[in-house]
């Protein structure tokens, strides 16, 4: 497990860059999964996400006979985004879907809230546990609104990029 980093980006350690990311995605309650449909195309779905900590690995609770698990029982690669614009923070995560059975994983991420999507509660026989194997990870932070408008006021008036935009860091999973 390696972090990536142009000398300019280094700003956070690994662990560091991991447990942003893992603050935005305890936050954020809606995921995008996108996956490659049987055409090749990529397709994004929202999902429900109830991330505690993030440790390479992200669940959700999905449909057997929905076409997002079908698409990532065919075609494994996804990618999985979250967006606190509140709080100008990003992540980006690449990896491998697994379609797991594990009763005492799916005990610990229901919520009563799924109900609306499978009637037949934590025993309704369509419920899927979907687990993404992270195998790269990107977070983007802002310093925060008003100074990321001045930077960019400041690059249309001078013509120069601007460079104090937040940090922007990747690991490998």
């Amino acid at each position: 497990m390696s972090q990536v980093n142009t000398p300019e980006q280094s700003h956070l350690s690994r662990e560091e860059t991991i447990q942003a990311m893992t603050e935005v995605m305890k936050n954020v309650p809606i995921a995008i999964l996108t996956v490659v449909t049987d055409e090749g195309h990529l397709q994004a779905h929202p999902m429900t996400t109830r991330q505690a900590e993030f440790d390479g690995d992200v669940w959700f609770l999905g449909g057997k006979d929905t076409k997002q698990v079908r698409c990532m029982a065919a075609r494994p690669q996804v990618g999985v985004a979250y967006v606190d614009h509140g709080k100008g923070a990003y992540v980006s995560i690449s990896g491998a879907a697994q379609l797991v059975e594990d009763r005492a994983k799916l005990e610990e991420l229901w919520s009563d809230a799924y109900q609306a999507y499978f009637p037949g509660g934590i025993d309704d026989p369509s419920l899927q546990l979907v687990k993404i194997e992270a195998q790269g990870g990107e977070y983007w932070g802002s310093d925060g609104k008003i100074k990321n408008l001045f930077a960019q006021a400041r690059a249309a008036v001078t013509g120069k990029a601007a460079t104090d935009l937040g940090t922007n860091e990747t690991v490998e999973f």
